[in-house]
């Protein structure tokens, strides 16, 4: 009777045999799923934020091409073709008297390959320089294909990184975007932004001073460069001015430690009014010595330099 009693009772338990629900159980899920389809991973937000992005953005134009450029004179050809500036064509006087330079430059492009040697009268590289002091040596460097603003900050979240992004206004320079490309590549940027008008180009002097960086850092070209900063803040990204005048000092600054696009004016006028206001913070280099400003080139790399510091 006792014996039916426990039977009958309300408790709960653990019951006689579990039909083999627990061997079940303890037996392995199969293999480890990969990040991207991983609940709440970081590569799977990063991946689903891609597709949204694809499915939201309508088709891009390309950033667009420079016209093709002529290196003139033989340091100058000679010069482009050891930095490793792009060339399609290397044109040589006829019954040119050859020198180390003329020798040289005749054995870098052979050595680099992809170029082509066309051998010309004098009268035409007159024609094609348009008169100037060519020495007999005519270097074409081809038209640079330009990325799309967007296009930078697609490419950081594709690496799970935040954007770090540089943008030129009012830089003429073509040395100094050169030296802005050539820092955002030596601390781990994605690329530079320039306005297609009244801004300095990827020329055969910037590609020079980027000492061959621009190779593998993008430079995009914005038809007007608020509109393009106000895209960059609907994304997420902080826009960040430099101006002797800043509200914040750079070691203050936090927004470097998350995505970032740092402004940088030219030399003598800063930024513009319509790209200052723009901007969410305009942050100021501390200068003890006292000089009113410093070029874009040397004012990008320090703080690309502190945005690195901080990021790793």
């Amino acid at each position: 009777m006792a014996a039916n009693n426990r039977r009958m009772s309300g408790k709960k338990g653990a019951q006689v045999g579990s039909g083999g629900k627990r061997r079940r159980g303890l037996e392995g899920k199969g293999p480890t799923p990969p990040a991207e389809a991983r609940k709440g991973h970081a590569k799977q937000r990063a991946a689903q934020a891609k597709a949204r992005r694809a499915q939201g953005r309508p088709q891009r134009r390309p950033g667009g091409k420079a016209s093709s450029e002529l290196v003139v004179g033989r340091n100058p050809v000679v010069e482009a073709l050891r930095e490793g500036v792009p060339a399609s064509t290397l044109y040589v006087q006829q019954f040119i008297d050859s020198d180390e330079r003329v020798r040289e430059a005749l054995q870098l492009a052979t050595e680099r390959g992809g170029i082509n040697l066309m051998e010309a009268p004098r009268p035409e590289l007159d024609r094609m320089t348009s008169g100037l002091n060519h020495q007999g040596l005519v270097l074409q460097v081809p038209p640079y294909e330009y990325a799309h603003p967007e296009d930078l900050v697609d490419a950081a979240f594709d690496e799970g990184e935040d954007p770090l992004i540089v943008a030129l206004d009012g830089v003429t320079d073509p040395r100094n975007l050169g030296a802005v490309v050539r820092s955002v590549s030596a601390f781990g940027g994605h690329g530079v932004v320039v306005p297609e008008r009244r801004a300095a180009g990827m020329t055969a002097g910037a590609w020079k001073t980027s000492a061959g960086t621009a190779a593998r850092t993008p430079v995009a070209r914005a038809t007007n460069l608020t509109r393009a900063l106000e895209a960059y803040q609907k994304a997420g990204i902080t826009v960040v001015g430099l101006a002797a005048d800043g509200e914040v000092e750079l070691g203050d600054l936090e927004a470097l430690e998350g995505p970032v696009a740092i402004v940088v004016g030219s030399e003598g006028k800063g930024l513009s009014r319509l790209v200052g206001e723009t901007c969410d913070v305009r942050v100021r280099i501390p200068m003890p010595g006292g000089a009113e400003s410093l070029n874009a080139g040397v004012a990008a790399g320090i703080v690309l330099y502190e945005a690195a510091r901080r990021r790793a």
